[in-house]
């Protein structure tokens, strides 16, 4: 029996793209990938990415954040690491091994939105909406018999 691929995603807080591309990797993957995310410092889930999960059936609300480190320390070891931190992040984004591939996906930072929910809800659809599409690229390519 082959092993599950394990993949990590990663950026600086595991407040937004992290979560987001941990969740639609898990989703696309349908039980077929072992997938984590975590930051160097991990802060609290942006509110913003929690309803807009909801509208694709995903629930993380009260789902905690993880530490990069923690992880490390763990010893746990991914074959595929996704760093998500956008081009002006991108110093500060961990770096984590990977056992076959590290991939950067840079996609704007959530936590800029501002104004009403509604504002910032429809700043972070689009970023939401190319994080899925990504994702779902990804695991097309990994998992030999995914549709």
């Amino acid at each position: 029996m082959r092993a599950k691929p394990r993949v990590l995603a990663i950026c600086i807080h595991n407040s937004a793209r992290s979560q987001m591309t941990e969740e639609y990797i898990r989703q696309a993957g349908a039980g077929q990938i072992e997938v984590e995310s975590a930051g160097i410092e991990p802060g609290a889930l942006n509110p913003v990415v929690v309803e807009l999960l909801k509208e694709d059936g995903i629930n993380i609300e009260g789902k905690s954040t993880r530490s990069v480190f923690d992880i490390h320390k763990q010893g746990k070891r991914f074959d595929y690491v996704i760093a998500v931190c956008d081009k002006e992040a991108a110093e500060r984004c961990p770096v984590f091994p990977a056992e076959k591939q590290r991939l950067h996906w840079p996609f704007p930072d959530p936590s800029q939105a501002q104004g009403t929910m509604e504002q910032k809800i429809a700043y972070v659809r689009p970023i939401r909406d190319q994080i899925r599409e990504k994702t779902r690229e990804f695991v097309a390519g990994i998992l030999p018999d995914y549709e």
